[in-house]
């Protein structure tokens, strides 16, 4: 009977050290809240507010979902919102940065074709 009750707690004793170890090894994930906590705001930066405000507004949120599972020591969600956000803030800088070369190619295809006018009356 004494044998089979110290088996027990062993094995109770040998659960509690695991789940022990396995708490300490959950870190907190402080390194990649600081990197998404910057992609949002070189998005921010960059005009996405602007040009993509649906993603920027997603990016938003999942940062500020991960911020309160971080507060919550929910470590795992965390990661995992802080890592969309940082995708969401990224493909606004992406979408932001293609409209701004749009706009700046119209822009210089109006200038090319008001230089051909004029040049046109010029010749005339």
């Amino acid at each position: 009977m004494t044998s089979i009750l110290h088996y027990q707690w062993t094995r109770v004793i040998f659960a509690i050290v695991v789940a022990a170890l396995m708490a300490a090894c959950a870190n907190a994930p402080t390194e990649q809240l600081a990197v998404s906590k910057a992609a949002v705001a070189n998005a921010v930066d960059t005009g996405a507010p602007e040009f993509a405000p649906v993603e920027m507004r997603s990016a938003q949120e999942k940062m500020d979902r991960a911020n309160q599972a971080m507060a919550a020591k929910k470590y795992d969600q965390a990661q995992w919102m802080a890592q969309q956000a940082q995708v969401d803030a990224q493909l606004a800088v992406t979408k932001t940065r293609a409209a701004k070369a749009e706009k700046a190619s119209s822009a210089v295809q109006d200038d090319s074709r008001v230089l051909r006018e004029e040049m046109d009356r010029r010749n005339k």
